[in-house]
């Protein structure tokens, strides 16, 4: 007498022959020496498929594990045609799940999971099916990156978050221009809104309550005063220009210069020593170059 629990059938091999009919559970009378009864669970198993190394499409070099969910649905075929059909399915979940990280890309690991699963699902469950074994799911559990690959994508998720706060920027300024340009067009028609507004704004400094007032020049009176003084003032330049020019032109005259005969007249009657020739030009001193005469005439070297 045998007792098959409740999660379990029981299989009657006489002689070595199955029977057909299963044992449900309770008690089971068994004939000795004859009969041999085996016993399967048809409960649901839980099994951790290991981590597998692989190559993703786009080559990267990631490892993953997976967790897999099966029970037995025919324990004849299970216990017959299968010798032990535990680590079958696991090596079954090990080569689907290499063949999987083959041909995927990395990104479809990290976010296409669910469609992954099913496609592993599948893989598992054909050969299964003959062994007598249902494959209720597979999950992907966990997917573990290099660490250059992990700073790589910390550096892109970092790059796309500031480009979104940038656009964002972009855009408020673009709408506070439209805003400033719409509110510019209402001052233009009434002159009194700036002036309200920077006794506004002067209102709003002064509550901060420091010790430096910025007050801020109207632009109207600077265009104003530019617009009336721009003509005066070039005026004002062409006169000085016309007389700095007239007074250059009547300083510039040439200096007397003594004759040489009567230069020698005076030295011999005892008026005193000869002049030296002069070092200036007409115009000026000399300049690098030129040439002395007896006269103190300067040339120029030819």
């Amino acid at each position: 007498m045998r007792v098959v629990k409740q999660f379990e059938r029981g299989l009657v091999f006489r002689f070595g022959r199955v029977l057909g009919r299963q044992r449900g559970p309770g008690l089971t009378m068994l004939i000795p020496v004859v009969d041999r009864l085996r016993k399967v669970s048809v409960q649901v198993v839980t099994m951790a498929v290991p981590a597998q190394e692989g190559i993703t499409r786009d080559n990267v070099t990631v490892r993953v594990d997976a967790v897999l969910y099966y029970r037995v649905v025919d324990p004849v075929r299970a216990i017959v045609n299968v010798e032990d059909y535990p680590f079958a399915v696991l090596q079954v979940a090990q080569t689907s799940l290499r063949s999987v990280i083959g041909k995927s890309d990395l990104d479809d690991l990290l976010t296409n999971r669910e469609r992954l699963n099913q496609g592993l699902e599948l893989m598992i469950d054909s050969p299964a099916v003959e062994w007598g074994i249902h494959i209720d799911r597979v999950e992907i559990k966990d997917v573990a990156l290099p660490d250059t690959m992990k700073r790589s994508m910390s550096r892109q998720a970092e790059a796309e978050r500031e480009r979104r706060a940038r656009v964002i920027s972009a855009d408020g300024e673009l709408q506070a221009s439209d805003k400033l340009a719409q509110a510019a067009h209402a001052m233009a028609d009434t002159p009194g809104a700036l002036q309200l507004r920077l006794l506004e704004t002067i209102v709003e400094v002064a509550a901060e309550k420091t010790s430096t007032l910025v007050l801020p020049f109207p632009v109207e009176l600077l265009r104003f005063l530019e617009n009336n003084t721009a003509p005066s003032r070039g005026n004002d330049k062409t006169t000085s220009l016309a007389e700095t020019v007239g007074g250059s032109a009547s300083s510039i005259e040439q200096k007397p210069r003594d004759d040489p005969p009567a230069a020698l007249s005076r030295a011999a009657a005892g008026a005193g020593p000869l002049p030296q020739p002069s070092t200036e030009t007409a115009f000026g001193h000399p300049r690098p170059g030129d040439v002395l005469h007896a006269d103190g005439i300067a040339a120029p070297r030819a």
